[in-house]
């Protein structure tokens, strides 16, 4: 597992029409834990590529790499983790395709982040604990406390997701949360590498 900070997640939907693998280059520039990529949209030849060239970058700067939803695509680039929602693939099934890779699950109240765990999730994604825009029809909002009692309550990592913000990264650090998963917010920003290495030690991340 990787220190705390910076949950970063590339969509190439959320880049404002920019490169998406030049957005993950300036991520990593300045800094986060992990590296997320998110292509709900194209063909698989195309995210496939993107994949790999994304992995490639991760690598280089010794950050974890994660697919979310597709264990093929994650099987194929050897990523270091496997991102997975509630309607996706059991993670037994999951874990079967990829067996040496960090897989988590998004959760968005206790019950289903016990589940998690006990279903053998390695990481445990929780919220939104804030209002988001990075979904069409987004989980009832859950809260700073719900995500204090959830990290509590759970052996495993947990990355607060939804509708973080710079302004409210310390929140989710006092919370215990040990990633802050952003898209918006760095994908969308003016200047990706500053905004990521502002969040990334707003998170209680080490500066690359």
């Amino acid at each position: 597992m990787s220190a705390r900070g910076l949950y970063a997640i590339v969509d190439p939907a959320a880049t404002r029409a920019r490169d998406p693998e030049v957005i993950a280059k300036a991520i990593l520039a300045g800094g986060c834990a992990r590296l997320q990529l998110r292509f709900k949209d194209g063909p698989d030849r195309a995210r496939l590529a993107l994949a790999q060239r994304v992995r490639a970058l991760c690598a280089e700067a010794g950050v974890p790499f994660v697919v979310n939803d597709r264990p093929d695509l994650a099987l194929l680039t050897k990523a270091d983790g496997l991102h997975l929602g509630q309607d996706d693939l059991p993670i037994a099934a999951a874990r079967s395709l990829v067996p040496e890779a960090e897989i988590g699950l998004s959760t968005h109240d206790p019950a289903q982040a016990r589940a998690a765990e006990a279903a053998g999730a390695d990481v445990v994604a929780f919220g939104p604990i804030f209002p988001t825009t990075s979904k069409a029809e987004p989980d009832p909002v859950v809260g700073l406390d719900a995500l204090a009692a959830v990290c509590r309550a759970t052996s495993r990592p947990v990355v607060a997701i939804g509708g973080l913000s710079l302004e409210r990264a310390p929140a989710i650090r006092d919370a215990g949360a040990a990633w802050g998963a952003v898209i918006g917010a760095v994908c969308g920003a003016d200047d990706p590498e500053a905004a990521a290495r502002a969040l990334h030690h707003a998170l209680g991340g080490e500066a690359s």
